[in-house]
């Protein structure tokens, strides 16, 4: 290198221009950050409504108008009583159709009477050729109050491979359309929320399970998901390892937290029905952009969920009931 020529360069360059030069490019420099977050902030904050509804993967299996036999092709024994039936689609091409956050009616004549209960399956639209179905059985004789138990679930549990059951569907108070977005049947509005608490009492998980997965599973979807799940015992939570997985693997998004009736020694979740303490601790506060959403037993929903919304200022505009 030429050291005449750095030596000649030297003398040209003033304590204050270089200053202004440094200055120059660290003013580039914080101009480019503030920038990316403000870009960053917009794309997190922006809507620019739901997304597109997606193509199904194939035909749709279910009809609203006609109840479809379904054939039962696996049954699983989760606990001494609870089951997971998996039924078989016309095809295998076929695709259940069912909007995350609905249900579909099961029909059968058993005794004589014509018997028809809602159910919600843990899989989803991206199951081709068949649906699960996971039930609790209720014997009868086992509770005092409902000694002839669960008329339709034992209906299931007695049934053998390649019987079938009669569905029709789709139903539903609320569909989620994804990314915050969830449309009401009633009205046909579409509200947005970035936070969203759900409470579930017994199998009233299985639709919270599809909401959050549907969540879970789009890494666009910002929405930050609560779930208060109230049992009687910690043999009756449904679905617990798939939950707590999903918590785990998503933590910033999906907080997981129980209730039990009758809980065990050193349970360190909640004991008791639902209160405001519960939902004001683990669920997201009222406002604009909170939603809750309530899917269980009618007397949980209307004496202990509803009654702790309201005393907590949640207004009816932030709340619904499945």
């Amino acid at each position: 290198m030429d050291t005449n020529l750095i030596v000649s360069i030297k003398p040209s360059l003033s304590l204050s221009s270089i200053l202004y030069t440094s200055l120059q490019i660290i003013g580039s420099a914080v101009v480019v950050v503030v920038g990316a977050l403000v870009l960053l902030s917009w794309k997190r904050s922006s809507r620019s409504g739901p997304p597109a509804p997606q193509t199904p993967k194939g035909p749709i299996a279910l009809n609203p108008k006609e109840k479809i036999p379904f054939e039962l092709i696996s049954k699983q024994e989760v606990s001494h009583d609870t089951r997971r039936f998996r039924f078989k689609l016309q095809t295998d091409k076929h695709v259940l159709g069912l909007p995350v956050g609905n249900h579909m009616y099961l029909t059968a004549h058993i005794n004589g009477e014509l018997v028809i209960r809602p159910y919600t399956p843990v899989t989803s639209n991206d199951e081709i050729g068949y649906f699960d179905l996971v039930i609790k059985v209720y014997k009868a004789g086992v509770h005092p109050r409902f000694p002839d138990g669960g008329k339709m679930s034992q209906y299931l549990d007695s049934l053998k491979i390649g019987d079938t059951i009669d569905i029709r569907g789709p139903d539903g108070k609320v569909s989620y359309l994804g990314r915050g977005y969830f449309k009401l049947r009633k009205t046909g509005e579409v509200i947005f929320a970035e936070n969203v608490g759900l409470i579930a009492g017994g199998t009233g998980i299985t639709p919270m399970l599809q909401i959050i997965k549907a969540v879970l599973k789009d890494e666009d979807d910002q929405t930050k998901v609560s779930l208060l799940f109230a049992n009687q015992t910690e043999d009756d939570i449904l679905v617990r390892s798939e939950l707590e997985w999903l918590a785990k693997q998503h933590h910033n998004n999906f907080k997981l937290w129980y209730t039990l009736d009758r809980p065990p020694e050193e349970w360190k979740f909640s004991s008791g029905f639902v209160n405001d303490e519960m939902i004001a601790t683990h669920l997201p506060p009222p406002g604009k952009k909170t939603l809750i959403l309530m899917c269980g037993p009618p007397p949980m929903i209307k004496f202990a969920c509803l009654p702790n919304l309201n005393k907590l200022q949640y207004t009816e505009n932030m709340y619904v009931a499945f």
